[in-house]
């Protein structure tokens, strides 16, 4: 029996998502490889030495996601994805075999490049390929398989801390070397999976696009009502595109619609760091070491904390596609604006270190599980999902590329700003984000339209008619139902085979 379409796509994508695995484990790895005893002994580093760790990969990463928008345009969605696993593989094995900081140093920055190249073009792969039924979903997968990468990161710091001694490097090498085993799957296998049908179609390549498609969408019937109807709504947007859009960063700028589609993606990045996000990762070790919470203890309980965040990943990907873009958002950071209230009044009122409070310390505690939920059931995922969605073919490496440095950008200043804030004034600086997560929900109640089950092509038709100021809007009033009615007449003259989900 041949597999549904949409559950093909949906393989692809979740093989896809290795890259994202790559991700949430470096990130979640280091913490405790830096923590342990062997390391510590090995390299002696200052605090600022082991902060220098942190933002080499984010800054890496930044470089890596600016240049993976114009090398995914010109190589390709698939040989993108295979430039950042080799580049990835090559950062992971100099951190493995690091004899000194600056070796390891090297292999944060060259794994943070190949990381920025893959976060970034994976996202654009999994929505071109993808029915606009269940993109969500597929794109969804970003947020989960780094979640993914972060739980098995967890275990493994934890596991190789309780197992080897402190005299041995093993404390912390095979943690490290363990990441370069997915990114060898990943760099290997990618070239065998599809690649995407509007890249295609966008560079000439008509005949293959039109073939993939049919593979993605109806077991290879080229003569699919929905496969005709797309390709044709596909080729007339290129070819406008092509007369009209843009053909260089510049016109992302000069360019109405494509400037407020830039704006929008690149506030959801921004967004994402000031929810707080980087900053109650960083808080969260030192609060349970200061309520008496052995190491190992503490890597147990970030343990937990990622499988939380698996939960509410898995319950995203269900949903997503139902409860649509809009107001996920925006309910997603009131929901982060309430638990650091919360969590902000806890060490104002018992400060941790000064306070022999241990009910107040573990609320601290349960709140940062709580945030996590919330954060990743809503805008973690979303902020991958709706900025590859919204751009034009010709605009979409480029725009999501623009995104992720954003996003990278800001979640550098946040580690080396982080720190600081928390010698310098304390729990005042959550009060920062308290105010943040509550105007960036009513920033996108303002100004962040409904995408969800929108056709790629048509998120142009939106962002060029749509007001400014979404809420004064009706949603339904902006569905142009361009490719329902493209396949209603295709099969109203009988020239193509009915299409069957």
């Amino acid at each position: 029996m041949a597999l549904p379409p949409k559950w093909y796509q949906f393989l692809v994508a979740l093989f896809a998502s290795l890259g994202s695995v790559l991700y949430g484990y470096d990130l979640g790895v280091i913490g405790g490889a830096v923590a342990s005893d062997n390391f510590k002994a090995t390299f002696n580093p200052t605090a600022a030495e082991v902060g220098a760790v942190v933002s080499l990969f984010t800054g890496g990463a930044f470089f890596g996601s600016g240049l993976a928008g114009p090398v995914g345009d010109w190589l390709g969605r698939k040989y993108t994805i295979l430039i950042g696993a080799v580049i990835f593989i090559l950062g992971g094995g100099l951190q493995t075999g690091a004899q000194n900081l600056e070796f390891l140093y090297a292999g944060r920055c060259i794994a943070g490049l190949g990381v920025g190249f893959l976060v970034m073009i994976i996202p654009v792969y999994q929505g071109e390929l993808a029915h606009p039924s269940i993109r969500g979903r597929v794109t969804a997968l970003q947020q989960f398989m780094l979640g993914i990468g972060a739980l098995v990161a967890s275990w493994a710091a934890y596991g190789c801390y309780v197992s080897f001694p402190a005299t041995s490097s093993k404390q912390w090498r095979i943690s490290l070397g363990c990441q370069i085993v997915p990114a060898g799957f990943l760099a290997m296998l990618i070239l065998l999976f599809p690649e995407s049908p509007r890249w295609l179609i966008d560079h000439g390549r008509a005949d293959e696009g039109l073939r993939t498609l049919a593979k993605l969408h109806a077991h290879g019937d080229e003569n699919d009502a929905w496969v005709q109807a797309e390709f044709q709504q596909i080729q007339d947007m290129i070819t406008y595109e092509h007369e009209h859009e843009a053909k260089s960063y510049a016109e992302l700028f000069t360019n109405k619609s494509s400037f407020r589609r830039l704006i929008l993606a690149c506030a959801i990045q921004a967004s994402i760091q000031m929810t707080g996000v980087s900053a109650i990762q960083y808080y969260s070790p030192a609060i349970f070491a200061q309520i008496g919470i052995a190491t190992n203890d503490t890597l147990k309980y970030q343990g937990i904390n990622s499988v939380i965040a698996l939960i509410a990943q898995f319950l995203c990907i269900l949903f997503i596609d139902w409860s649509g873009r809009r107001w996920a958002m925006i309910g997603g950071n009131l929901g982060n604006c309430v638990t650091f209230i919360v969590a902000t009044a806890l060490l104002a009122s018992y400060p941790p270190g000064t306070s022999n409070n241990l009910g107040a310390g573990w609320g601290f505690i349960i709140m940062t599980w709580v945030y996590n939920f919330s954060f990743s059931l809503t805008n973690g995922p979303l902020s991958w999902i709706v900025p590859a969605e919204i751009f034009d073919t010709r605009t979409r490496a480029k725009g999501v590329s623009i995104g992720c440095m954003v996003s990278f950008a800001f979640n550098t200043l946040i580690g080396q700003v982080t720190p600081i804030a928390l010698d310098s004034v304390g729990w005042h600086y959550y009060i920062l984000f308290v105010v943040c997560n509550l105007t960036n929900a009513i920033f996108f109640w303002a100004f962040q339209p409904e995408t969800a089950k929108r056709p790629l092509e048509e998120m142009n038709y939106l962002f060029t008619n749509a007001p400014l100021f979404v809420p004064s809007m009706n949603m339904k009033d902006f569905d142009s139902h361009d490719l329902e009615s493209r396949v209603a007449e295709l099969e109203r003259k009988g020239s193509v085979s009915s299409h069957v989900e």
